[in-house]
This record gives structure tokens, sequence and C-alpha cells, in this order.
């Protein structure tokens, strides 16, 4: 403790702290680089497949809602079919 008071005696409290703000700095850049840019890559990675899997999600929902669609149709026109069918054979 005595040390930094010298220290801070002989050079000024202003250029101590800078000099510890800077080796905070360098400090915080270490560990971001060190720690938390592999992390974030992995991470986009995974966010990266994951948006794939939504977009073929969606692709088959898109391609099941249209067969549903087509389904729909065809028995509309079966059930129109029958009607017609019915009332051709009861005007008879």
């Amino acid at each position: 403790m005595t040390e930094l008071a010298t220290v801070i005696k002989d050079f000024g409290f202003p250029i101590v702290a800078a000099v510890g703000m800077g080796y905070f700095v360098f400090y915080v850049w270490k560990w971001v680089t060190t720690e938390i840019k592999p992390v974030l890559g992995q991470a986009n990675t995974t966010l990266i497949a994951l948006i794939d899997r939504i977009r073929m999600l969606d692709n088959d929902m898109i391609r099941l809602n249209q067969k549903l669609n087509m389904v729909l149709e065809h028995q509309a026109k079966e059930r129109k079919e029958e009607q017609d069918n019915k009332k051709k054979s009861t005007s008879k």
C-alpha cells in the first residue's frame, strides 16, 4: 500500500489512474478475445443451423398446407358430383 502511495506521489494520480485503466482495458480485451469470442463463434454456428431447420420446417408446413387444400378441394368436388348425380337420378 505504501508503494502505491509512493508511486502516486512520484507520478501523480492522473498518470497512475491512466496506467491502471490501460491495464484494465487490456485485461478485458484479452478476456473477450480468449474466452468470449470462441463461444460466440460456436453460438453463431448453432444459430445458423437452427435457422436452417426452421426454414426447412416452414417449407414443409407450406407443402403440407398445399396438399391439405388440394385434398379439401378434391373432396368438395366429389361431394358436388355426388349431389349432381343424386339430382339426376331423382329427376328421372
